[in-house]
């Protein structure tokens, strides 16, 4: 019990300091988003000479250029715009129709949706010197689409091999027993540390379920049989149980008939009863003893 209580005061405590870790990174996230957003000031003169030429060139060549300078972007997509390699001052663009201009202005598409991936199933070492593979699925979504293109190669591919170390780190500070019984826990702590490690990148973990516990065939059949032993000595004990009952029951039985006699009789015709209905063709008739031992003297 005392275990069960630290147990939960250090699962709060755990968690009033990431939260107090995300406040205070917040503020950093949002200026690195400003300063990303705001890049585009700084192309200097040699870059506002190139805009003004690509704008020149939209211009001459209208009413074909529209057709290049016009996109479209999904309900489930953002699309981050580059120029002349800078993200262009805004921010994510989307969704419906934007403009860029030739030549200068480049963008990347960005899905909001959620993904689900699986976890592999990862062979994992555990406290108690046990090993058991054990896969899982992670949910996750793209919070901020200038985050997850500019602070990542492939947000995607990191966030899975994320999602493989971080299975195997918490899988190895638990016992097998609080592997079988403690999935939750397990997942909470797997989804906390992910969304803390993923924020840097604009990504936000939903959600991570543990799917299978994979145990060596060796030790399946140590627990079946550790199983089968104890249902059996339950068993037994429940046996011994009921005798002793059904003993205490007869001896109270006995009990009362030895007070009166024709109690006896009476059992002696209800037992001759019982025999007829079940259709038998030798009914044993039991005498009194009284009247053997009359013939006896005789």
């Amino acid at each position: 019990m005392d275990s069960d209580n630290e147990r939960v005061a250090m699962r709060k405590k755990n968690e009033e300091d990431r939260r107090r870790e995300r406040q205070a990174g917040s503020s950093t996230h949002e200026y690195e988003v400003e300063a990303l957003e705001h890049s585009d000031s700084d192309i200097g003169l040699c870059g506002w000479l190139l805009v003004a030429l690509s704008i020149l060139l939209m211009l001459v060549t209208l009413p074909i250029s529209i057709w290049m300078c016009i996109k479209i972007v999904k309900e489930y997509e953002r699309a981050i715009i580059f120029r002349l390699g800078r993200i262009l001052r805004g921010g994510a663009k989307g969704p419906g129709l934007f403009f860029i201009l030739p030549c200068t202005d480049s963008f990347i598409n960005v899905d909001m949706r959620t993904i689900t991936f699986d976890i592999p199933p990862q062979e994992v070492l555990t406290k108690d010197s046990v090993t058991v593979s054990v896969d899982g699925v992670v949910y996750y979504r793209v919070q901020n689409a200038t985050l997850a293109v500019a602070n990542i190669t492939n947000a995607d591919a990191a966030t899975r091999l994320l999602a493989q170390t971080t299975l195997r780190n918490v899988l190895g500070t638990k016992n097998l027993s609080e592997i079988l019984s403690d999935r939750e826990e397990i997942a909470h702590s797997m989804q906390s540390t992910l969304d803390d490690a993923t924020d840097d990148w604009g990504i936000k973990v939903e959600r991570v379920e543990i799917k299978d516990v994979k145990l060596p065939i060796q030790l399946q059949r140590a627990m079946a049989a550790e199983a089968e032993a104890t249902r059996e000595a339950r068993a037994k004990v429940i046996a011994a149980e009921g005798e002793m009952n059904a003993s205490r029951a007869l001896k109270e039985a006995s009990l009362v008939i030895s007070e009166s006699p024709s109690a006896l009789q009476l059992r002696y015709l209800q037992t001759l009863n019982t025999i007829a209905a079940e259709k038998n063709s030798t009914i044993i008739f039991p005498l009194p003893i009284e009247m053997m031992q009359s013939f006896m003297k005789n």
